[in-house]
């Protein structure tokens, strides 16, 4: 049966040597795959990205590896999302959401680590500028990495920089063959092309780079790389693992106030009093927009009053830091008979 005209390929770049920092990774693409022509998209691993730039971490002779290792996770993480023995989940100061940071100890010698590039945006742009002026052809270029699935076995490539090919096609408002209007479809592009990609690499296989010919894509005229890819702040409805939250939550001394925050907190009391049986607080601003809410009872402090105000402010604390506020609670008491029994300070961590 003849083969159909036009439709995607993938195909391997065989023959690439063992990178270590410094080399020219543009010189040594193009020399193994001087056929790449215009519209291709080469998708090349980040391990291989983080290796010529020199994102290797070394484990000294006779250190734990292990030990190396999670100091470098806990050095490549801005939070921790979720923790299972060993195992951490966390957010990198790239705004990826994966295992370890990263950080990987699989097709390396022993003695070292690797760690994500620095910006894989910027290191595409660069790789897809090189090869323009090694090879005088228009490329895109996606940088690759595996990351896990929230709530799926199994592995699986994504990109975590670009270059010359918008991250999202955004396909909201437009009308399917039943008339229906889209209204949420953004499909992740780069991701799916490295998945692609990762097809014909493989994991054992030693080929860091493939091409992906024959995809229909237009060059953004703002590059903005895989930043569109990230989902945090009020987009993300899971940002802690359930058994971690409370685990996860810190007192902050140091807040810079911001606005909303009495409304959080009286919402976050509302949450508490439909997990907890009801219990009535008033709320009253300390300063305006100093970032703290005064806490008093309307009636009189018993020990049991006391319970019910310890059990609801644990709560509060839970949901208000889930909802993205850093918190700290004092408590006052009852001076003199006066109804106020706490300050709560919220706001954002001063950087």
């Amino acid at each position: 049966m003849a083969e159909p005209a036009g439709g995607l390929r993938v195909l391997p770049v065989r023959g690439l040597p063992e990178f270590t920092a410094g080399d020219d990774l543009a010189g040594a693409v193009a020399g193994a795959a001087p056929w790449l022509a215009d519209g291709d998209v080469v998708v090349v691993t980040s391990k291989v990205v983080s290796k010529v730039e020199g994102r290797v971490v070394p484990v000294p002779p006779g250190a734990d590896r292990e030990a190396v290792r999670q100091r470098a996770i806990d050095d490549e993480s801005v939070r921790v999302v979720a923790r299972r023995g060993p195992l951490k989940i966390v957010e990198t100061r790239h705004g990826w959401v994966v295992a370890a940071a990263g950080v990987d100890a699989s097709n390396v010698p022993g003695d070292s680590l690797v760690l994500l590039p620095a910006d894989a945006d910027a290191s595409a742009r660069g790789l897809r500028d090189r090869l323009r002026a090694l090879l005088g052809v228009e490329v895109a270029v996606v940088v690759s990495d595996t990351f896990g699935r929230t709530w799926r076995e199994g592995l699986t490539d994504v990109a975590v920089g670009s270059a010359g090919i918008a991250a999202l096609t955004d396909h909201r408002g437009a009308v399917d063959a039943h008339g229906n209007r889209l209204e949420t479809t953004q499909t992740a592009v780069v991701d799916e092309v490295a998945a692609a990609a990762d097809l014909v690499k493989g994991k054992l296989d030693g080929v860091p780079v493939a091409v992906v010919r024959g995809l229909r894509f237009e060059v953004p005229a703002e590059d903005t790389g895989t930043r569109p890819l990230v989902r945090l702040g009020p987009g993300d409805l899971f940002p802690y693992g359930s058994r971690d939250l409370v685990a996860s939550r810190q007192p902050v001394r140091d807040l810079v106030p911001r606005p909303g925050d009495r409304e959080a907190v009286a919402e976050a009391f509302r949450v508490a009093s439909a997990a907890l049986p009801e219990f009535p607080v008033v709320l009253r601003h300390g300063g305006e927009g100093d970032g703290v809410v005064d806490v008093h009872l309307p009636e009189r402090a018993t020990v049991t009053a006391a319970l019910n105000l310890g059990a609801h402010i644990g709560a509060v604390l839970v949901q208000l830091h889930a909802e993205g506020w850093a918190t700290r609670w004092e408590p006052v008491g009852t001076p003199g008979g006066s109804s106020l029994v706490g300050r709560l300070w919220l706001g954002s961590p001063r950087a």
